[in-house]
């Protein structure tokens, strides 16, 4: 028998808050709802205790579907400093070649920058490897590419 992990994406920024409606936007997903017994996380949070000045230290996003990997958001002290080594691909155009997915892509980056995504480069079909993508960063600096 095998054992089965499951995998959660992991973003250091300083509005957890913030990030995780972008990313919940972006991706389809829906910011994580309360545990049981609670309306509200700030509900939650002055339940257990927490100042208020903290509740905004962690957030996360997760697929309305169950399918896809958890995205969490935690608070962290230093800016981002250095390209990402590991980055986010989001499948804006499974299945489309050419044109129609550089035009599907473009289309989603139009509407990634409306909430507030940065627009870095377009990077042309270059068959047979390259399908085209464009290089992107989320409110906070952080490379993605939609693919």
């Amino acid at each position: 028998m095998t054992d089965r992990r499951e995998m959660q994406f992991t973003f250091d920024c300083a509005d957890p808050g913030a990030l995780a409606e972008f990313w919940a936007a972006a991706l389809g997903y829906q910011v994580q709802a309360p545990p049981a017994g609670f309306a509200t996380w700030d509900e939650a949070l002055e339940a257990w205790g927490v100042p208020r000045e903290r509740w905004n230290d962690a957030s996360a996003v997760v697929d309305p579907g169950g399918a896809g990997p958890r995205v969490f958001f935690q608070r962290v002290p230093e800016p981002k400093q250095v390209k990402n080594r590991a980055h986010l691909d989001v499948r804006a155009a499974p299945g489309l070649q050419g044109e129609a997915r550089m035009a599907a892509l473009e289309a989603e980056a139009e509407r990634l920058v409306k909430l507030g995504a940065t627009r870095v480069v377009r990077h042309e079909p270059a068959p047979p490897f390259a399908a085209g993508h464009i290089v992107m960063t989320d409110p906070e600096g952080n490379e993605f590419c939609l693919d």
